[in-house]
């Protein structure tokens, strides 16, 4: 209804009764609205929202803990552990393209466990130290690369998995933000003299 009949309806009742009658019949006017209106917008709020499959774990196995755990050189670590993550992302990609989802969405979990993990070492390891910033700019690169193959993935999901991906790919954006951040330090390299 339109609402120019609710204020023809108001008027026509001002004229009927007195002013306390015409503020109790706009209070009931406006509260019918309110009733009318509130199962239109839950209805909107229900069908807007989706309930998605819950995240997976963050956890990487104890065969990659433990090859990640003899590597003690930097460089040799972060090798490791890229290699280690893109055997990951391959096999969730082949379980997306089977329609296996579940297992997809457990290989996306440890991913993301190899990324976080070696993303603190990176930062635990170069304390105070800028020998590792080249460490720093591989493992920013890679995570680029890694990038459209989580999109890729992403485009193919039903939507109760797409939660986490999308959310996976902001992460990814940020940890290659974090990479980067060593490599603009707030050192200043002074001028050689030629």
């Amino acid at each position: 209804m339109h609402i120019s009949f609710y204020f023809n309806t108001v008027d026509f009742l001002a004229l009927k009764f007195s002013r306390s009658h015409k503020a109790f019949a706009v209070r009931y006017i406006l509260v019918a609205l309110a009733c009318a209106a509130l199962p239109g917008l839950a209805s909107a709020q229900i069908e807007d929202y989706t309930f998605g499959a819950p995240p997976p774990g963050k956890l990487m196995s104890k065969g990659e803990a433990s090859q990640l755990a003899t590597k003690h050189d930097v460089k040799d670590r972060t090798k490791l552990a890229l290699e280690l993550m893109s055997i990951r992302l391959t096999k969730a990609e082949e379980f997306s393209t089977k329609g296996e989802f579940q297992e997809m969405y457990n290989e996306l979990g440890a991913f993301h466990a190899l990324m976080d993990n070696t993303l603190d070492f990176l930062y635990d390891s170069s304390r105070g130290r800028d020998k590792n910033l080249d460490t720093f700019k591989r493992f920013e690169m890679t995570l680029r690369a890694f990038a459209p193959r989580l999109g890729v993935i992403r485009r193919e999901l039903p939507t109760e998995y797409d939660p986490y991906v999308r959310n996976l790919i902001k992460y990814l954006r940020d940890a290659r933000s974090r990479a980067v951040e060593p490599l603009f330090g707030d050192m200043v390299v002074p001028n050689r003299r030629t």
